[in-house]
């Protein structure tokens, strides 16, 4: 039964990405524009991190290169954000707006796999290679490569923060339901998630270490980037990576909730 269902959305979820890679094929001038801006706007994240640290040569106990394993694990999953999460379920808050959700509802799946598969942005690939050309630079520049150890407990922690970051965003969406325009709250995401990129010990002293507390619990900000890079540095306390495995559990059961919630809640505009 569960490999049955396992496949039939492993094949609904390649119908969705071939679908979203053809229509991006479609304008190949936007496609290229679109993929020159990624590589710019890569190239504009790394700017902070190299100005901070052609002032000194560690912040709040990281090195440059060190620093740049956060900045790359944080590149990566602006490209997952803003190339998968991010154009699927923007398009929720206008289907619950306009009515056009109700054809998401009846169709024979699960709604909330659907609508976090709606859309891709194939050409943020171009943000993901340079978000492992970073990494692959970091470790070049240290002169040391992380062991299989690492690395694996490395890619156990993606998951868990694809899963927070996801979960997050979902979180997000429902508002919908009750609130007409959630836009100022996906403003909101995108600004305190730009915090991700670096290290969380920077926060140590801001307002008394407030910020810490709220980017480690509240807005997991280190779990999604801070930690998995200490993992890869060989540094991750076996406490963190637990915090990590709860906290992307705890999420995603909330907002899976939360949604089931919002699904119950949804009347359709034309109702």
């Amino acid at each position: 039964m569960f490999r049955r269902h396992f496949n039939r959305y492993l094949g609904l979820l390649g119908v969705q990405i071939r679908t979203s890679a053809t229509l991006a094929m479609q304008y190949r001038l936007d496609f290229l524009l679109k993929g020159l801006m990624s590589v710019f706007w890569l190239g504009v994240t790394l700017v902070p991190l190299l100005v901070v640290y052609s002032q000194r040569q560690s912040v709040a106990g990281w090195t440059w290169p060190e620093a740049l394993v956060v900045l790359g694990w944080f590149s990566l999953l602006k490209a997952v954000l803003e190339g998968s999460v991010t154009p699927s379920l923007t398009a929720v808050v206008e289907g619950v707006r306009t009515g056009a959700l109700d054809f998401v509802l009846l169709k024979p799946a699960d709604s909330q796999f659907l609508v976090s598969t709606a859309r891709f942005e194939p050409w943020k690939l171009i943000d993901l290679a340079g978000a492992l050309g970073m990494l692959i630079y970091a470790f070049s520049y240290m002169q040391r490569w992380p062991r299989p150890a690492h690395v694996l407990q490395a890619l156990v922690l993606l998951v868990v923060a694809m899963l927070l970051l996801y979960s997050i965003w979902i979180l997000v969406v429902s508002a919908s339901f009750w609130i007409v325009r959630v836009d100022n709250l996906q403003y909101l995401f995108g600004s305190i998630f730009d915090a991700g990129r670096w290290p969380i010990s920077v926060f140590d002293k801001v307002l008394g270490g407030v910020l810490k507390v709220v980017f480690t619990y509240v807005f997991p900000l280190a779990l999604m980037t801070t930690y998995p890079a200490e993992a890869l540095l060989g540094k991750l306390e076996a406490t963190h990576f637990a915090l990590v495995l709860v906290g992307g559990i705890a999420f995603a059961a909330v907002a899976r909730a939360v949604w089931l919630r919002a699904i119950r809640f949804y009347t359709s505009a034309s109702s």
